[in-house]
């Protein structure tokens, strides 16, 4: 058989890699123990590869040491994988496993670990999954907390989540005025729909508020109905961490945190069907784009319009109910974002790719689409989409966020390539900037206007495969135009430079600085949404505590940590702040810097109930900074 030659320059960017020696004690090979948490980790997150016989550095490159007698460490790795005390689901094929060979003639084996369907999740490992269940953190397997353990349990046993019937509830927790008003919608959409002929009980039982399990001979109120049409407090005896929440922020130069709230406040019912009609009337409000003329009439319903109702229904019945994050829903003057809690059932390719439907909250699902809103065919992402791409806006961003756990979809009201942004790249890069091709130019546009790009973003952008990107990516970065912070899945790329765009305003774009060098230049620290917390004339000090790290990519780990307690002593400030600060993208402080941080109770939120908050902010926390 012929082998390919092992090029640890090779190893893609694309996915998250992890490289063991697997050398054993004698030099000759062995399956090390520590494979079995990457490979529960990367099939309980987003897959990955493991590399066997490669040792990473510590300045993120990798090196082949081989493996002399590889069939060893096979052998044992498919008789543990058979074994369900070690691994309670074998995901590999003999396909995902590659042999390669090193010019000293030993080997390097490669393991592609796929993604877990939900209805294997968890795996987990040594026959215990409370124990043994493993996610993939900031480059590092993390043992699962309990209740995402029995969350994945449940989502594993139950194809619908809304479908449970509730013990001891009754029509008495529904609030009648929110059933009626679902009821003449319907009656408006349809009027000659059989289900308007039935009483209350028998009108929420055809849509699927009311249930009897056949069975068990159980019969009651389902946590759809509930969800749907119910008042507040019965709704949050039934899920204690059932909160929503809609926020109208300002424009970024304003101290007002938001102009315009829906949240459970006591003046409305508090169910799902309320929300959205209280919410979908403020997601239209202001909304400057052209009507369309269907024939001579005027069609008041634009793309804009079915792409906002679309990604709003779309939120709510896929949300995770009972988690402990909040639905946050949130309208910016430059963009809209959807924030429900709970990952995604499928991919983000294959949510986008649409056909493929897994629904979490089927019933929920079928109640907005008897009144018109979304389908149940897989199709509402791409939808979103397609009309958004009508008004030649911004592909819609979609990530899937593991820690903590959350879907979200932001629609920027900017077009693909904005003649600001073009200006602006220009101006920084000259006559490089003209010699890109379209991708390229897409690649820094997308870089420039939203602080910074990863693989998965592009491949929205783009539609490229993420191999075409990996070389895209590297190939700027070569050429001085892009900045890669981290490697592996968590790479994220920035503009070279500090090139910042004010887009409060989808018609102006205007260039606020550029790159920043040394201690004497004034920082502004007016950074988008957020006023810092101390007087301009710190900026130099702030540069001073950044001096160290300031731009420099093969900082330590340690350096970047402790030069982010200093700056965050007794202040707040942004991720956009810090990356300003320290020349590097927001993204990759938040994720590989500030999120441990977190954990390890060496920072706080400024907002601690919204993680996620659009305003976010962070300082060092008191017992730290004294």
């Amino acid at each position: 058989m012929n082998y390919s030659l092992f090029d640890a320059a090779s190893i893609r960017e694309d996915i998250d890699t992890e490289a063991k020696r697997a050398t054993g004690r004698d030099g000759r090979g062995a399956l090390p123990e520590s494979i079995w948490e990457t490979y529960s980790a990367f099939a309980n997150t987003e897959g990955g590869i493991i590399f066997l016989g490669v040792e990473e550095r510590d300045d993120g490159t990798f090196h082949a040491v081989g493996i002399a007698e590889p069939d060893r460490v096979l052998n044992d790795l498919w008789a543990q994988l058979c074994n369900p005390q070690k691994a309670s689901h074998n995901l590999l094929t003999d396909a995902s496993v590659r042999c390669y060979v090193t010019d000293t003639g030993r080997w390097v084996l490669e393991i592609e670990v796929p993604r877990a369907t939900r209805k294997l999740r968890p795996v987990f490992i040594n026959g215990n999954p409370l124990k043994g269940t493993y996610k993939r953190l900031h480059s590092g397997d993390f043992r699962c907390r309990e209740e995402d353990v029995r969350r994945m349990l449940a989502e594993q046993s139950e194809d619908s989540r809304d479908a449970r019937i509730l013990v001891r509830y009754r029509l008495a927790d529904l609030n009648l005025d929110s059933l009626n008003a679902y009821r003449n919608r319907l009656a408006s959409f349809k009027p000659d729909h059989p289900y308007l002929s039935a009483d209350t009980l028998g009108f929420l039982r055809m849509i699927g508020g009311w249930r009897k399990d056949r069975s068990s001979d159980e019969e009651g109120l389902t946590l759809a109905g509930l969800l749907m049409f119910g008042e507040h407090q019965a709704i949050q005896e039934a899920l204690p961490y059932y909160f929503l929440d809609y926020r109208e922020m300002p424009a970024s130069d304003s101290k007002t945190e938001w102009i315009d709230r829906v949240t459970l406040d006591g003046t409305w019912s508090g169910g799902l069907y309320d929300f959205y009609r209280l919410v979908i009337q403020r997601l239209y409000r202001d909304l400057q784009v052209p009507f369309y003329l269907q024939g001579d009439k005027r069609d008041d319903d634009t793309p804009v319009h079915k792409a906002l109702r679309e990604a709003l229904v779309n939120a709510l019945v896929h949300a995770d109910y009972s988690a402990s994050l909040p639905m946050l829903i949130t309208k910016a003057p430059a963009y809209f974002e959807f924030r429900n809690p709970g990952r995604m059932r499928i991919t983000v390719n294959e949510a986008l790719a649409g056909g493929h439907s897994d629904c979490r909250n089927r019933l929920l699902q079928k109640m907005f689409s008897l009144i018109g809103l979304g389908e149940q065919a897989g199709s509402g992402i791409p939808r979103v989409m397609e009309n958004w791409k009508l008004q030649h806006y911004r592909p819609p961003e979609l990530l899937d966020s593991v820690e903590p756990e959350y879907t979200l979809m932001r629609l920027r009201m900017v077009s693909l390539l904005p003649s600001g942004v073009i200006d602006a790249l220009r101006q920084r890069f000259g006559i490089e900037f003209d010699k890109l091709n379209e991708h390229e130019r897409l690649t820094l546009s997308t870089a420039l206007i939203e602080g910074y790009v990863i693989n998965a973003r592009v491949q929205q952008v783009t539609g490229l495969h993420p191999r075409d990107i990996t070389t895209l990516l590297r190939n700027l970065v070569r050429s001085h135009l892009l900045v890669s912070d981290g490697r592996g899945r968590g790479s994220s790329y920035r503009i070279s430079g500090e090139v910042l765009l004010d887009l409060d305003s989808s018609t102006h774009l205007e260039l606020r600085s550029t790159h920043l060098p040394g201690r004497s230049t004034h920082l502004d620290m007016t950074s988008t949404h957020l006023p810092v917390e101390s007087d301009p004339s710190d900026d130099a000090m702030l540069i001073m505590f950044a001096d160290e790290v300031r731009g420099k990519g093969k900082a330590s780990n340690e350096a970047i940590r402790r030069t982010l307690l200093a700056l965050c002593r007794g202040r707040f400030l942004t991720p956009q702040q810090l990356g300003k600060l320290l020349l590097r993208t927001p993204h990759g402080l938040r994720e590989r810097f500030i999120k441990p941080m977190l954990e390890e109770r060496l920072l706080e939120r400024r907002f601690p109930q919204l993680p996620n908050h659009e305003q976010q902010a962070y300082r060092a926390r008191e017992s730290d900074s004294e």
